[in-house]
């Protein structure tokens, strides 16, 4: 049998060798130069580029999991791979697929509108010629509702292999969307409107600054505030009365399409603190389908005068016999309130009543006076101007926007000046105190506590669940 001679290693040049152990020396070096936490950097980006696809992937959903757990974000592997070698090719599997998306057709266009955009111009981002938007506004009455464009509102583009629009889709707000589609005798529009569901939600807020601030820290539309501030306004004077530390609480119909909420109905519950009493109020439609609200034991909220004719304004100048008239410079009686407030705020009438004056009375300017019943009679001066049907010899209701803010008369800045008069004599509206109107019907007051009494219990039941949850 014929030995073979062993191969003798490979012989390097003396001054590769030289090479190869400078490098090695470096690197020993580095090892111990280096702190460990960049070795473990390195050390990890090296595994990764070793590890199979799915061993990526449950290193890439353990980190995922952490960030939910921890609410602190954490960066994917993946991409400090990508970031440190652009060459590198990847995988499928090295990263989750996106979501599948609807397909698009091929003529699908989409176009969002901008400053300055109008419906032709629109027409010319997708390549339809001017010619189309007259026969798309001329092809049906409503069609004309496309030309009214908002910012940022999209429009979505059907066009077939020809170019020619055969649909226009928009959707005009949460809960509406508007569509043309072509047909034998030119393009039908139709709309679509989504029918909300109703669900009751719950807010709880702490005023640290003003009622409005605090309300919108706690969620609260404008709209639901200035509900809340009306049910409440009989018994709390808004414009001098709030403090830091009141609180509230509100349980209110929520509108929801799709698990969005798109809008809000009626305070259905609501309390609130102030100076350390509580006032509580719940909302009762009885029988002949009359709403009001009510305290938790069936007294009526409404009383037969407001407490404050406008809303979150500030006292400039209260009730005084003896004040310094601020322009005629000698002490005269003030008579009344001043409610200071930008020009243009509303002003409302503090209850039912027939209109004795809606015009100009000397130093008060536009004036509007209101007698309520035999006994009491209310006056509103310096308006910039009357609202909408208050005249002399008219009637309103309580919380009617009679007015608005001004400087007409003798007056030094935009204020609303406010008189209250019981049998002709002149008193101070924040001290009068205001008579009741009438509870709860006997008939209906089984009906009503089985109503208040559950928004009651919720109400506790939610305040007692945050408070629980915040204290963890």
């Amino acid at each position: 049998m014929t030995t073979e001679p062993s191969k003798a290693p490979p012989l390097y040049p003396k001054t590769h060798l030289l090479a190869a152990s400078g490098i090695a020396a470096l690197l020993s070096l580095a090892l111990l130069v280096f702190p460990s936490s960049d070795v473990e950097a390195k050390k990890t980006t090296l595994s990764l580029e070793l590890e199979s696809p799915a061993e990526q992937l449950t290193q890439d959903q353990d980190a995922a999991d952490a960030t939910q757990a921890t609410n602190e974000p954490v960066t994917s592997p993946f991409a400090q791979i990508e970031n440190s070698n652009e060459n590198t090719p990847q995988t499928a599997e090295a990263a989750p697929a996106p979501a599948a998306e609807k397909p698009k057709s091929p003529g699908h266009r989409e176009v969002i509108v901008a400053k300055g955009d109008t419906l032709s111009t629109l027409f010319e981002k997708v390549g339809l010629p001017a010619a189309s938007v007259h026969e798309v506004l001329a092809s049906d009455k409503q069609a004309k509702q496309f030309s009214q464009l908002k910012h940022g509102q999209k429009l979505e583009f059907e066009l077939n292999p020809e170019g020619q629009l055969t649909s226009l889709h928009s959707k005009v707000s949460d809960v509406e969307t508007i569509t043309l589609t072509k047909n034998d005798k030119g393009y039908a529009f139709n709309r679509v409107t989504a029918k909300p569901t109703v669900r009751t939600a719950y807010v709880h807020g702490v005023i640290n600054s003003s009622l409005s601030q605090s309300a919108a820290r706690a969620g609260l539309s404008h709209s639901l505030t200035m509900d809340m501030a009306s049910v409440f306004g009989y018994d709390v004077d808004f414009a001098q009365d709030i403090r830091q530390g009141d609180e509230f609480d509100v349980i209110y119909e929520q509108k929801v399409v799709n698990g969005k909420a798109v809008g809000t109905g009626p305070i259905l519950s609501a309390r609130f603190t102030n100076r350390g009493k509580t006032y509580t109020a719940v909302r009762y439609t009885n029988k002949q389908g009359n709403s009001s609200y009510y305290t938790a034991d069936g007294n009526s909220m409404r009383k037969a005068f407001i407490r404050t004719p406008v809303d979150f304004a500030r006292i400039s100048s209260k009730f005084s016999m003896g004040r310094k008239h601020p322009i005629l410079n000698k002490i005269r009686a003030h008579k009344g309130v001043d409610y200071a407030a930008p020009r243009g705020t509303p002003i409302k009438a503090a209850g039912d009543g027939k209109v004795l004056l809606a015009g100009r009375r000397g130093g008060y300017g536009n004036t509007v006076i209101i007698q309520h019943g035999n006994t009491y009679r209310t006056l509103y001066g310096h308006m910039q101007g009357f609202a909408k049907g208050v005249k002399t010899g008219g009637t309103v209701k309580q919380g009617q926007v009679i007015g608005y803010i001004g400087t007409t008369g003798l007056s030094t800045g935009p204020h609303l000046h406010y008189e209250f008069q019981v049998n002709g004599v002149h008193v101070d509206p924040l001290g009068q105190k205001l008579p009741m109107a009438d509870p709860i019907a006997k008939a209906e007051r089984a009906r009503f506590l089985a109503q208040s009494q559950p928004l009651m219990a919720r109400m506790d039941q939610e305040k007692a669940t945050m408070l629980a949850s915040s204290k963890r």
